[in-house]
């Protein structure tokens, strides 16, 4: 792990603010640290010296406001780090939960659910001990250890020749401690990974586990990944604690050989009393900034971790760029694909596809499977890098093309609450009407909107939910002033008296100015509407 990842500068803007307000504070501190230990020693030499405690009444005084002073900003330091930290991992949360929608719901199915959860939620808790313990610790480190070092070599050159050798043995050791935690902090996070994803397929699945008898046999399964656990977590500690314990011992001795060199010459008069002393209060507090970087780095390493993981997604998003600009487009109020190639991995998925769906109209999309239907929505959706021209509502530009089309996948993507939330899902005022509308013409007038459902839509079949997802598509469609519909498989788990019913309702939605494009390998699907667009499994894709 870096010391400090520069992408998190680039995607967490208040980390910068946090850094500059840490850098300020340390050098406050390191000047309250030169001046009490100035003071202490000029009070000590003073009072050997024999003078009256009357006369050193204005230095104790002055000293007593250093250590107010420095308390002060040490608790300034606290609030500071806390509360850029927050900041910070609040814009990176937020950095994080768009990227995942612009990699869209394809690439969320590609990956553990419950990984995704466990990076965007606990990591990032997680993410909030390096901004309160590592980072101020790293900004007292590069800025006070230098100010110090300096300061004892203009006072004595020799310790501050001993510190300069000295000093360079703790990040040595640093390094070589912290290869070991990291990979022991990455055995960890997989454990974490697996017994969080193990677990929420147990939760999934439960209702049918306990039908069958079979929900004991996952206790075993369970315990033994907590276990697994339990003994990376604990490896991780050991190491934190003997890390500590080999900082301390390296910065005890440091402080000691200067301490022993100080004593012999103070013996043989070549140091003053006021310098020696002065220099042995500044040591120790040279090596402190070190030490507690050191010891603060085994909190960080699990938040960096989930860090790292979370710029990958973002980074992967940021390279789903916008698709090539291809002469000869005609923009339209429609749904338009002008010669759009979609890849993936250096494998060409689609190659060349040229379709149009105006408005007024319904269009099926009928292909093989695996010849890309679900790639070409993708695609539409600015989901999936592609190659070409892609119009939807008269728009080129992925949020545009976003928010002309109201779409509905494979997979309905219901989530615990009612069903009218569900079908409102992201509008904070539903509007009823529409919601009773959007579920009628969807086929599912049966369904009660105030019915509650629970995670994943539990309590509704599967032909229910899938009339769900299509009447939030509805919705969508009317609220927010969508020009193009977009269905993947919306009839796949309908009967064919609800099919047809169905399909009548988005023949209605298209006389009505909408351009509907339903993916669908069902004959019916085809039959009812205007155009039928097929994507050929070879080079060329056609329009018939």
């Amino acid at each position: 792990m870096r010391p400090l990842d520069p992408r998190l500068l680039k995607y967490a803007s208040a980390t910068r603010g946090t850094l500059a307000a840490g850098a300020l504070l340390a050098v406050l501190r390191t000047a309250c640290v030169v001046a009490f230990s100035w003071l202490v020693t000029d009070v000590i030499v003073r009072a050997i010296a024999g003078e009256e405690l009357g006369s050193l009444g204005g230095t104790l005084l002055l000293l007593a406001g250093v250590v107010a002073a420095r308390g002060l900003l040490l608790w300034a330091t606290d609030a500071v780090a806390a509360r850029g930290g927050a900041r910070a991992v609040g814009q990176l949360r937020e950095r994080l939960t768009a990227a995942i929608g612009r990699l869209g719901p394809g690439w969320v199915a590609r990956r553990s659910s419950g990984d995704v959860t466990l990076v965007a939620g606990h990591g990032m808790e997680a993410l909030e001990g390096y901004f309160a313990g590592y980072l101020p610790q790293l900004v007292a480190t590069a800025v006070a250890t230098p100010l110090l070092v300096l300061t004892i070599g203009w006072a004595d050159l020799t310790s501050g020749i001993v510190l300069l050798v000295t000093l360079p043995l703790i990040p040595v050791f640093m390094v070589l401690v912290g290869w070991a935690t990291q990979a022991a902090q990455k055995r960890q996070w997989r454990a974490l990974s697996t017994l969080s994803s193990g677990f929420l397929d147990v939760v999934a699945g439960l209702s049918t586990l306990k039908l069958f008898g079979r929900q004991h046999r996952q206790e075993a399964r369970i315990r033994e990944v907590s276990d697994q656990y339990r003994m990376h977590t604990m490896k991780v500690l050991r190491m934190s604690f003997l890390s500590g314990f080999v900082l301390e011992l390296v910065a005890s001795l440091s402080v000691a050989v200067i301490a022993v060199t100080i004593g012999l010459r103070l013996l043989g008069g070549s140091l003053d009393l006021s310098v020696g002393l002065f220099v042995l209060l500044l040591a120790p507090e040279a090596f402190l900034p070190l030490r507690n970087v050191g010891a603060s780095y085994h909190a960080a390493a699990e938040g960096m971790e989930a860090a790292d993981r979370a710029f990958a997604v973002i980074e992967a998003a940021d390279g789903v760029g916008e698709p090539a600009v291809a002469p000869g487009a005609t923009p339209g109020d429609g749904l338009v694909f002008d010669e759009v190639t979609v890849g993936y991995d250096g494998r060409t998925v689609v190659d060349g596809f040229t379709a149009e769906v105006p408005p007024g109209e319904l269009a099926v999309l009928r292909a093989p499977s695996g010849a890309g239907k679900s790639s070409l929505v993708g695609a539409a959706l600015g989901f999936v890098p592609a190659e070409g021209r892609i119009l939807a509502g008269g728009r080129a530009d992925a949020e545009g093309r976003r928010g002309a089309i109201a779409w509905a996948g494979q997979r309905p993507g219901l989530v615990a609450g009612t069903i009218a939330d569900n079908v409102a899902l992201g509008n904070p005022a539903p509007d009823e009407a529409a919601v009773t509308e959007a579920l009628r013409d969807a086929a599912a007038g049966e369904l009660d909107p105030g019915t509650e459902l629970g995670a994943g839509g539990t309590g509704l079949s599967g032909g229910q939910a899938q009339r769900v997802a299509v009447a939030r598509a509805l919705y969508r469609l009317r609220t927010r002033g969508c020009r193009v519909l977009i269905l993947d498989e919306p009839t796949s788990a309908l009967d064919a008296a609800t099919e047809r019913r169905l399909l009548a309702s988005l023949r209605r939605v298209a006389e009505q100015g909408a351009a509907v494009l339903v993916v669908s390998h069902r004959n019916a699907a085809a039959e009812a509407a205007d155009r039928v667009i097929a994507v050929e499994s070879e080079e060329a894709s056609r329009v018939r």
